[in-house]
């Protein structure tokens, strides 16, 4: 993959793909009545227009379906115990439905309709209501009706939550030509249209997340969603709310039910980033979804699966962490079925010419900057920089050059320069020096200074290699 390549864009809207998804999925109904003759009339009707139906006899038998599986539409008895027909059991039943599931459309059926019921009923958040004997059509209408309503909303929820989400107008280039870069490329070709769990190392700054999209660009899960996580970044009190997501009332300030990472990967991949600060306490819950598929969310007893690819990333020795107790062992072997190692910049230095050139561009065209030239002196410094910090340092450096630069060129003080220097060498002068004395101080300060780096030494004191050469020997440096 070279620098002329990005990586491919989705050409499908995300609605589009849900919708997809969704109508291929097949609808679930969940029927509850306590008299088995109706739960079976109403199974064959409604499985004869290709619904899969459960069935429950009692508002206990409804609480459990609902905590076991999702469906697309409840319909609901309001009486079950003999004799009663004030519908108040279905009126309490809706209530923790509602408190269960928000997006569960709920339709109310009694053979004892009243105009009173029916509004207490919707009220309580009933969407329709039905009365005993039903008519075939207009049931089949309405449950119809509200199975397309369910999934808008739910699709619409897990849109909303992707939303908030940062990602990206485009996909980035993956600037990769340097020969220690060619083994990260062939992996990401061999293995991206696998399945299988990978671990990304190397240092801060080295590109670990545009790999994550490189490898999820490259695989069938592309039209999904690549969801990242940083890991660093989410304290141990709401990791499991971030990861799993959490029902209303599940905490003091679970005001509303809110989809978690997982759901909103479903399909696609999760990418992990810094998982070596997952809190030991939480690494167990990360290993139970990875090895079954399957979490709740906090607050809830629903087992849900998770159709998920996972890509974690990490700038530490995971292996040191597990032998310091801070990373689990068993979690690790599930994390990194295939490990790719990423080299630092210092290490793929023949890319930092593109490099440079790739983000000069980018905020030249953001801050409205002309182009400016790079003269060999300055890059000749860039290219023997050790950057720490890596791309990501290189990327910062070009966009204060591109902002602090004045004139057709860039000058060695418009970059910042981590771990090293961004001004020319002043020595102290003394005063018994002369000339020759003065200027050999310069020198072997300026060598010094720069690790005995001729290169840079001779730029900082505005000298060719040559003639700084010709003084060291001058001098018998």
């Amino acid at each position: 993959m070279h620098s002329s390549d990005t990586l491919p864009t989705r050409l499908d809207l995300p609605e589009d793909r849900e919708r997809a998804r969704a109508s291929s999925t097949p609808c679930r109904l969940l029927v509850a009545d306590d008299q088995p003759d109706v739960l079976e009339a109403l199974r064959l009707l409604l499985k004869g227009e290709g619904y899969q139906i459960d069935t429950a006899a009692s508002p206990a038998g409804v609480v459990a379906a609902l905590e076991d599986k999702e469906f697309d539409v409840l319909l609901m008895d309001l009486n079950y115990a003999r004799d009663t027909t004030s519908g108040q059991e279905g009126l309490d039943l809706l209530h923790t439905v509602r408190t269960m599931d928000p997006t569960l459309p709920a339709v109310v059926m009694t053979a004892w309709g009243s105009v009173d019921v029916a509004v207490e009923a919707m009220r309580r958040g009933a969407r329709d209501f039905i009365q005993k004997p039903w008519d075939n059509a207009r049931l089949l209408a309405i449950v119809r009706t509200q199975v397309e309503l369910s999934r808008a909303l739910r699709r619409g929820q897990r849109l909303e939550a992707e939303n908030l989400m940062l990602r990206g107008e485009g996909q980035p280039h993956l600037i990769a030509d340097a020969p220690a870069m060619q083994p990260v490329l062939q992996m990401i070709a061999r293995v991206g249209p696998s399945d299988a769990n990978i671990l990304i190392t190397g240092e801060n700054g080295t590109g670990k997340g545009l790999v994550a999209q490189a490898l999820h660009a490259v695989s069938p899960r592309a039209p999904r969603p690549l969801v990242t996580v940083n890991a660093g970044g989410v304290s141990e009190g709401v990791f499991e709310s971030e990861l799993f997501g959490h029902v209303r009332g599940a905490f003091t300030d679970a005001k509303a039910d809110r989809v978690g990472r997982f759901e909103m990967a479903e399909g696609g991949t999760l990418f992990l980033d810094e998982i070596a600060n997952v809190p030991l306490s939480q690494q167990n819950k990360l290993l139970r979804v990875l090895e079954t598929g399957d979490f709740e969310r906090l607050g809830s007893s629903r087992t849900r699966r998770a159709n998920v690819r996972l890509i974690s990333a990490t700038n530490a020795d995971l292996h040191a962490e597990v032998a310091g107790g801070r990373f689990r062992q068993d979690l690790l072997f599930r994390l990194n079925t295939i490990e790719i190692h990423l080299p630092p910049l210092r290490e793929r230095r023949a890319d930092i010419p593109e490099l440079l050139d790739h983000y000069l561009g980018l905020y030249s065209r953001k801050y409205e900057k002309g182009s400016r030239v790079v003269p060999p002196t300055v890059l000749e410094v860039l290219l023997n920089h050790n950057w720490p910090g890596n791309v990501r340092a290189l990327r910062h450096a070009a966009e204060r050059a591109v902002i602090m630069a004045d004139g057709d060129q860039y000058r060695i003080e418009d970059f910042p320069m981590p771990g090293g220097t961004q001004s020319p060498v002043v020595p102290v002068i003394g005063e018994s020096l002369n000339l020759d004395q003065f200027e050999r101080q310069m020198i072997e300060r300026a060598l010094r200074m720069h690790h005995f780096n001729i290169s840079l030494a001779a730029t900082v004191l505005g000298l060719s290699r040559g003639a700084l050469y010709r003084r060291m020997e001058k001098y018998g440096l």
